[in-house]
């Protein structure tokens, strides 16, 4: 990541966040039929309370992290009873804003691999388990970036989530698809996070 926008980043404030997410006419051709489900703030009292067991607003602060935002998308009802495996389910783009890149890679190392990794084969909610996390290595991105396919048990058959986190400057950006199945979409998830990143650095210049 340049210098000239690593700096660009020290601008940022939570009132430019919402416009560094994706919106729908901005998703990958693939998901572009998705409907928008949630498009909201996600404070570190948020982020507590929608995390794993344990995760408190004062870790998270303490991790550096002050705010963030989220869109989220739901694909529409299959035709017929049943969803077929391999149907993507959800898509989602987030912007965390920290004090600084050091606080992004804690998080990224800490938080989000960390707490994962920890949480095999145990009941995340309830009928829910994780099942499974595997590495993945995302390719393409300025700066630092790792990848994540989860694997937890849910009513209707297991659910893969691919997810990638990835750092420019002090902001971290966030891509995931959750489908049915034992499924990998890290291609995909490639492009909504690629995306996302364009979107920081373009945000970010023009606050700078």
């Amino acid at each position: 990541m340049s210098e000239a926008i690593h700096r660009a980043t020290q601008t940022i404030t939570p009132s430019d966040l919402p416009r560094m997410v994706l919106y729908q006419r901005d998703l990958p051709a693939a998901l572009r039929h998705f409907l928008p489900t949630r498009d909201n703030i996600l404070d570190n009292e948020t982020m507590a309370q929608q995390g794993f067991s344990g995760s408190t607003a004062e870790r998270f602060r303490a991790v550096g992290r002050i705010t963030g935002y989220m869109c989220e998308f739901a694909a529409p009802a299959p035709e017929g009873d049943e969803i077929p495996a391999g149907y993507d389910l959800l898509a989602a783009t987030v912007v965390h804003l920290f004090d600084d890149p050091e606080g992004v890679s804690r998080w990224m190392d800490e938080i989000f691999v960390g707490e994962f990794c920890a949480r095999v084969d145990q009941e995340l909610h309830p009928g829910q388990r994780l099942l499974t996390v595997e590495r993945l290595a995302p390719s393409g991105f300025a700066d630092q970036a790792v990848g994540l396919r989860v694997l937890q048990s849910s009513e209707p058959g297991p659910v893969s989530s691919t997810i990638i986190d990835f750092r420019v400057g002090r902001l971290l950006g966030v891509a995931y698809v959750a489908t049915l199945g034992n499924c990998e979409r890290l291609a995909l998830v490639e492009q909504l996070a690629h995306s996302l990143e364009r979107r920081f650095v373009q945000v970010a210049l023009e606050v700078r």
